[in-house]
């Protein structure tokens, strides 16, 4: 097997650091071990991040998620973990990780962490779905 798995990220320089863009990415085969049982536990991981002057690089980011496949974590700490790594690398303006884990025991777990960069604020949310609809009226 050519590739294994590896805690480096890599990163590329942001084509547009001068724009917050939202970046959005699923990764639906994430897996650990229950630190308890050893039985492995199933997640899809959501990534949202506004990248300041790098973003991460996919491949680095598949190796990354594959190499917690035989450790053992608890939810609420591999998925803080994971967003330490990938703030650390990419040092965005935002950065949101949602991990919605499979059911076990009748329990789904989601677990969502953030990380804000001091003095960055938000962008007013422009809303179009009414001036879509009021476009398609004539009066």
């Amino acid at each position: 097997m050519s590739s294994q798995p590896s805690k480096a990220l890599e990163t590329f320089d942001n084509p547009n650091p001068e724009r917050d863009y939202h970046i959005h990415m699923e990764i639906p085969e994430f897996t650990c071990l229950c630190p308890k049982t050893g039985q492995p536990d199933f997640a899809t991981l959501y990534l949202d991040y506004i990248a300041d002057r790098s973003c991460v690089e996919l491949k680095s980011l598949k190796m990354y998620i594959w190499s917690f496949r035989n450790e053992g974590a608890f939810h609420e700490a591999v998925t803080n973990r994971i967003l330490n790594d990938l703030a650390a690398a990419t040092q965005p303006r935002f950065m949101r990780l949602t991990a919605k884990f499979y059911v076990r025991g009748g329990i789904f777990t989601n677990v969502v962490a953030e990380f804000r960069k001091p003095g960055w604020e938000p962008q007013p949310l422009v809303d179009l779905t009414g001036f879509a609809h009021q476009s398609n009226t004539r009066g």
